[in-house]
C-alpha cells in the first residue's frame, strides 16, 4: 500500500510503453496541435520549398562582389599601366588629347609639370618662331632654351589650346618663369613688333658728321650717340677679333675714320651704338673685300690708299674724274717738295678744332660741315697734333682719313691716272661737277682765270 491511496504498487515500465501488436487500432486521425513535424515539408527531391530562388540570389550577390573586387583591382593596380600606355601613344599622336578620357589620364600623368615654371627668372627674352613651325618643332627648342621643363606638359597645352592653328612667324617675348600654359598664351599674344627704320649714311661723311646724324634719330630708334662716337674714335680690343683685317689695314691707336662703310642700315628699337658700329664694319669688309685690303707694295699700305680715296672723295663729284684726281695728288706726292695743296685736309682740320673747342657735343647735329673757310687755305694754321692736315704747309699724307670713301674712291686711290701728267685742276662754276685739269702752273693759272679764280 501506499500513501497515494491505498492501491498496490504501480509497474510503470509495463505501463509507459504498452505493447502494440498491431491488433489495436489508431484513434482517428484529426487536426494536430503543435510545430508539424519536419519530414512532412520535404519536397519530393529531399529540399525545403522555396530553396532554389534563394540558391541564385546568393549566387547573384557573389558574382557582383566579385566583380566589383576584379574592377577595383583593376582601378588600383592595372590602371596605372594602362594609363602609362595611354600617355605614351597621346605623346605620339597628340591630337588624342582631344578625347576628354585621353586628357585626363595626360593630366594626371603629368601633375605638377602642367603648373610649374622651369625657373624663377622673369627676364623677358625673345624667341624666334620659324614660317612653317608646328608646337612639335618648338618644343625642343623651348627646352634646350630654358623656357619649358617638360616637352609633354608644353604639348598637352598646347594641343588643348589649339596652338598650332595660331603660331605665327615673328620674335615673341618669354620669361623663363612661366609656365607651359602661360608659355602657350606667350606664343599667341606676346609678339614683337619691330620697327624698322632705313638710316643712310653716305660717302663723304667724316666720324662726326656720322654721329650728329645719330643725334637727330628720332624714336623708337634711340641709338646712344655718345657712345657711338667713343667707340668709334678709340675702338675697342675686341673689334680686332671680331674683324681680324681690321688689324692689319689700321695702324695702332688709329680711330675708324675712314672704315664705316657708306649704306643705307636698317635700325631697329633694339639697334645699339656697338650693334651699329659692328653692322658698318661688316659692310666695309663686304663692299672692299679681301683684294683690295691686299695693297701692292708699290701702292704702300692699305691705310695710305684710304686716306688718299677719302680726298678723292671729297674733292670728285663725276666717276670719270675720280682716277684723274687721284692722279693729280699721287703726281704731286711723287714729285718733291710732295705737297699736296688739298683744300679738304685743310677744312677737316679747322672743323676738327670748331668741333673740339667751341661746339658743345649735343650741337653737332646743328653744325655745317666742310664749310669754305673764307680765308686763304695756306694762311690756316692748326695745332700740332693736326698739322699734317694744313696740306699746303706739311708735306706728303695727312694722318688719317678726313671721311669715308666710296669704292669708286678707293680704285681710283689703288690705280690713279698719273699718266696724263696732270698737277693742277679747278672746278668748272655750273659746271655740274666737272674740273679743268692742268699739267703746268701756268696752265692752272690761265684755267684759274677763264673760271673767275684770278
Amino acid at each position: 500500500m501506499t500513501i497515494r491511496g491505498g492501491g498496490g504498487a504501480r509497474d510503470q515500465r509495463s505501463q509507459a510503453h504498452p505493447l502494440d501488436d498491431g491488433s489495436s487500432q489508431r484513434p482517428p486521425s484529426g487536426p494536430r496541435v503543435g510545430r508539424p513535424e519536419r519530414s512532412a515539408l520535404r519536397s519530393p527531391y529531399g529540399r525545403e520549398p522555396g530553396g532554389g530562388h534563394g540558391q541564385l540570389f546568393r549566387f547573384a550577390v557573389f558574382v557582383l562582389v566579385l566583380a566589383a573586387i576584379v574592377l577595383l583591382s583593376f582601378a588600383t593596380i592595372l590602371r596605372p599601366l594602362v594609363a602609362a600606355t595611354v600617355v605614351d601613344w597621346a605623346y605620339d599622336n597628340p591630337s588624342a588629347l582631344k578625347m576628354p578620357f585621353v586628357a585626363d589620364l595626360v593630366r594626371e600623368n603629368l601633375g605638377t609639370k602642367l603648373s610649374t615654371a622651369p625657373s624663377v627668372d622673369a627676364t623677358e627674352v625673345q624667341f624666334t618662331i620659324q614660317s612653317g613651325d608646328t608646337p612639335e618643332d618648338l618644343a625642343p627648342r623651348l627646352l634646350a632654351d630654358g623656357f619649358i621643363g617638360d616637352e609633354r606638359a608644353f604639348l598637352f597645352e598646347a594641343t588643348r589650346r589649339e596652338l598650332g592653328d595660331k603660331l605665327d612667324a615673328g620674335n615673341f617675348l618669354l620669361r623663363r618663369n612661366m609656365t607651359p600654359n602661360e608659355v602657350v598664351t606667350g606664343l599667341i599674344e606676346n609678339r614683337v613688333v619691330i620697327t624698322v627704320v632705313p638710316v643712310n649714311f653716305r660717302e663723304g661723311l667724316r666720324l662726326e658728321q656720322i654721329t650728329a646724324k645719330i643725334q637727330t634719330l628720332e624714336p623708337p630708334i634711340a641709338i646712344d650717340a655718345q657712345e657711338f662716337y667713343d667707340m668709334v674714335t678709340e675702338p675697342p680690343a675686341e673689334l680686332n677679333a671680331e674683324f681680324p683685317w681690321l688689324e692689319t689695314a689700321r695702324p695702332e691707336g688709329a680711330s675708324l675714320e675712314g672704315f664705316l662703310a657708306p649704306a643705307t642700315y636698317e635700325l631697329r628699337k633694339e639697334t645699339t651704338a656697338g650693334d651699329l658700329v659692328r653692322m658698318m664694319l661688316q659692310a666695309f669688309q663686304e663692299q672692299v673685300g679681301e683684294d683690295r685690303l691686299n695693297v701692292p707694295g708699290s701702292r704702300g699700305s692699305f691705310y695710305e690708299v684710304l686716306i688718299l680715296a677719302s680726298i678723292v672723295e671729297r674733292e670728285a663729284q663725276l666717276e670719270e674724274e675720280r682716277r684723274l684726281i687721284a692722279g693729280v695728288y699721287q703726281n704731286r706726292l711723287n714729285t718733291r717738295p710732295r705737297i699736296l695743296n688739298a683744300d679738304p685736309t685743310v677744312l677737316y682740320g679747322i672743323d676738327t678744332l670748331k668741333l673740339r673747342d667751341e661746339i658743345a657735343f649735343e650741337e653737332w647735329r646743328n653744325y655745317t660741315f666742310w664749310t669754305p673757310a673764307g680765308v686763304d687755305l695756306n694762311t690756316v694754321e692748326l695745332p700740332e697734333d693736326l698739322a699734317s692736315y694744313q696740306t699746303y704747309a706739311r708735306a706728303g699724307m695727312p694722318a688719317g682719313p678726313i671721311c669715308t670713301p666710296s669704292v669708286a674712291s678707293i680704285d681710283a686711290a689703288l690705280d690713279p691716272d698719273t699718266e696724263s701728267g696732270y698737277f693742277y685742276f679747278v672746278a668748272i662754276p655750273d659746271g655740274g661737277g666737272k674740273h679743268a685739269f692742268a699739267k703746268t702752273k701756268a696752265e692752272h693759272d690761265q684755267n684759274r682765270r677763264k673760271y673767275g679764280y684770278l
